[in-house]
């Protein structure tokens, strides 16, 4: 067979500089964005906006790691704001881009197809990797996302609504104590990272504000997303979902298996959430469903 591979010709649509936006590089392809999408989803196992979005992050890590300007590399990879630049590389790399040079770890991010950034302006396919399923990673960056975009719809509420009792006696878990505000269920959404976080990386328990402003709940969530995603990519790289943590926290300490403790924060994540759509919608904020199928959509930008 003479001539290029469509598969590369497809990557290089991609990747390419002046291609933004998903019509961008379907132009690039001459494809249309639906039939570009669902070829190079097909052959690649990857969406093409998630795709350049995520080596478009592996570039910035390296010219960052370099000793590239945070501000240059953001632009470079398609950002319009430093915060949402580093917002982005925080929950990629599980640190902020000022860290970037201190990690001594590759610049690759997980990938199905092993396609990655190589420096200066190549690719590189790496056969046999092992990443998270779709279907775990899916969840928690979701429920990241998803409790992130809940305390910013928060921050529309007057300080007296988000402090608010509207559950009276509202209790969701029996050892957490009444949760009868969107304040106190937010904050407790956050906090269920941040302790068990402290257990899983044996650190001391969690001096936080309880009765914070959505402001400063956000800072927190930030924090401890990042912190999050990397700490279970990591038992998902060791394969240590069976592993067990004593956690030393608990009085007297008890012992926990990874997997479940993931599972727990998710699950009564997911109720908390909901219920937080409940209440915004009560005090008069406009609230999406909260679907994940709508989310992944706007992911690998097929609402645009």
């Amino acid at each position: 067979m003479t001539g290029r591979d469509r598969l590369r010709e497809l990557l290089d649509a991609v990747l390419d500089e002046d291609h933004r936006t998903l019509g961008d590089m379907a132009d690039g392809a001459f494809a249309s964005p639906y039939h570009f999408t669902r070829v190079l989803t097909r052959d690649a196992g990857e969406a093409p906006v998630a795709m350049r979005r995520r080596v478009m992050l592996e570039r910035a890590a390296w010219r960052i790691r370099q000793g590239g300007n945070v501000t240059d590399a953001a632009w470079e990879a398609g950002y319009e704001s430093l915060e949402g630049f580093s917002r982005a590389f925080a929950r990629a790399y599980g640190h902020p881009p000022s860290e970037a040079g201190d990690d001594g770890g590759s610049v690759w991010l997980p990938a199905v197809n092993g396609i990655h950034f190589h420096p200066p302006t190549s690719l590189w396919v790496h056969a046999g990797e092992q990443t998270m399923s779709p279907v775990t990673d899916q969840l928690v960056r979701h429920d990241l996302d998803d409790t992130r975009e809940l305390i910013d719809l928060a921050k529309r509420l007057a300080d007296a609504d988000w402090r608010a009792v509207r559950g009276p006696g509202h209790q969701v878990a029996a050892w957490e104590g009444p949760e009868e505000s969107i304040a106190a269920v937010l904050e407790r959404t956050v906090f269920a990272k941040e302790v068990w976080l402290a257990a899983v990386e044996g650190a001391d328990f969690p001096d936080v504000d309880r009765t914070p402003s959505p402001g400063g709940l956000l800072e927190r969530h930030d924090a401890a997303a990042a912190r999050w995603l990397a700490a279970i990519r990591d038992i998902d790289r060791r394969n240590a979902w069976d592993d067990r943590i004593v956690d030393a926290l608990c009085e007297p300490p008890e012992s926990f298996v990874l997997s479940s403790i993931v599972a727990h924060v998710l699950t009564f994540s997911a109720y908390r959430r909901q219920l937080t759509r409940v209440w915004l919608r009560a005090a008069g904020v406009d609230a999406d469903d909260g679907d994940p199928i709508n989310w992944l959509r706007r992911e690998l930008g097929e609402d645009r």
